[in-house]
């Protein structure tokens, strides 16, 4: 599975910016292939020197998948609007995402003590 993160920086006008967010993810929402979709909001940075107001991810299939969807007219859409209410202040990244879950993080750790 691959994921865009897309950091979003603290905003000058983070009221207006929070007011038009739910327009982003209505766009977003429309890109063929968005298999799931997550929002942090960032409360404090404990360590480094980025700061972040939100993160935002979209999951897809493949790495296939997420270049198609940001090359699709939804994707041009929903990226032309990301930039429009952030002032260009974001930063975005595509990852190979894995994941585990708990009880297997924990029976893998018991079998190899």
């Amino acid at each position: 599975m691959y994921k865009l993160v897309i950091v979003i920086e603290p905003q000058d006008h983070s009221v207006e910016f929070d007011r038009r967010w739910p327009e982003f993810l209505a766009a977003a929402e429309r890109l063929p292939g968005l298999r799931r979709e997550v929002t942090s909001h960032v409360d404090r940075v404990l360590s480094g020197s980025m700061s972040a107001h939100m993160i935002h991810e979209l999951h897809f299939d493949s790495l296939k998948a997420a270049g198609a969807a940001m090359a699709s007219p939804e994707g041009q859409v929903a990226g032309a609007l990301l930039q429009e209410i952030s002032g260009g202040k974001v930063t975005l990244m595509l990852g190979d995402h894995a994941q585990d879950d708990l009880a297997h993080i924990r029976k893998h750790a018991e079998n190899s003590t």
